[in-house]
C-alpha cells in the first residue's frame, strides 16, 4: 500500500512537471513569434500604395486664393474590406500658404483644411460622402452626397475643384507666394483596434505632399 502511494504521487508529480514544461515551451514560442514579427524589417512588409498628384493648379482671384487638385490612388484591400464592413474612412487635405521672405523662414499667412468622411451603407448599397472644414467625426447626422458606385465616391475624395484656401484680404498685391497641399488619410479617426493595426503597415499609408508656387500674375 504504501508503495502503491508512492509510485502514484511520483506520477502525478511526473506528469504535472511535463504539463508545466510543455507550457513553458508553447509561451517561448508564442514570444519569439511576437519578437519576429516586431522586429521584421521593413522590406518584408507588402509595398506602399502609390499616392500621386497629378494635377495642382492654385490661382489668385478676386476671391482668395483657389485651388484645384487631383490626386491617384488606389485603396488596397484593407481599406476596401472595412469599407465594405460599414467602418468609415477619413481623408484629409490640407493647403498652407506662405509669404516669400528672404531674410528669414516663409511666413504663414493662411491655413485651409478639407475633411473627408466616407462610408459603405450596406443595406442601401450606396456610398455617401461628408465634407467638413473640420473633423466630422463618426456622427451620421452631418449632411453630405450620396453615390450609387465606389467609383463615383472615390472620384469626388480625389478631385478637388476651385477650393478657397486663402481670402484675397490676407495677400499683398507686390508680394510673393507658395503653398504646400497635403492629402492623406487620417487614421487618427479610425475605431482604436484599427488604428493600432494600421500603425507599421504600408498599406494605410496614403499620403502625398506638393509645393506650388503662387505668381503675382495668377488669376489675373
Amino acid at each position: 500500500m504504501i508503495t502503491t502511494d508512492f509510485f502514484t504521487r511520483c506520477w502525478k508529480n511526473a506528469r504535472g512537471l511535463r504539463l508545466r514544461e510543455d507550457f513553458a515551451r508553447v509561451m517561448r514560442v508564442m514570444l519569439a513569434g511576437c519578437l519576429m514579427a516586431l522586429a521584421a524589417p521593413a522590406w518584408a512588409q507588402s509595398p506602399a500604395p502609390a499616392t500621386e498628384i497629378t494635377q495642382l493648379r492654385v490661382e489668385r482671384t478676386d476671391e482668395g486664393v483657389l485651388l484645384s487638385a487631383n490626386v491617384k490612388f488606389e485603396l488596397p484591400s484593407v481599406i476596401d474590406d472595412a469599407l465594405a464592413k460599414g467602418i468609415p474612412m477619413f481623408f484629409v487635405a490640407e493647403a498652407v500658404v506662405f509669404r516669400d521672405r528672404w531674410y528669414w523662414y516663409d511666413k504663414q499667412v493662411s491655413v485651409a483644411a478639407r475633411h473627408m468622411r466616407l462610408s459603405y451603407q450596406p443595406l442601401t448599397r450606396r456610398w455617401r460622402l461628408v465634407v467638413s472644414s473640420a473633423p466630422i467625426g463618426n456622427s451620421g447626422l452631418a449632411l453630405g452626397q450620396t453615390f450609387d458606385t465606389r467609383e463615383e465616391a472615390m472620384a469626388a475624395v480625389q478631385h478637388i475643384s476651385h477650393w478657397k484656401v486663402a481670402e484675397s484680404t490676407d495677400l499683398d498685391p507686390e508680394a510673393r507666394y507658395n503653398v504646400d497641399f497635403r492629402f492623406r488619410l487620417d487614421v487618427s479617426q479610425l475605431p482604436r483596434p484599427f488604428q493600432i493595426g494600421a500603425v507599421g503597415h504600408a498599406d494605410w499609408n496614403i499620403a502625398v505632399m506638393r509645393n506650388q508656387r503662387l505668381s503675382v500674375e495668377s488669376g489675373r
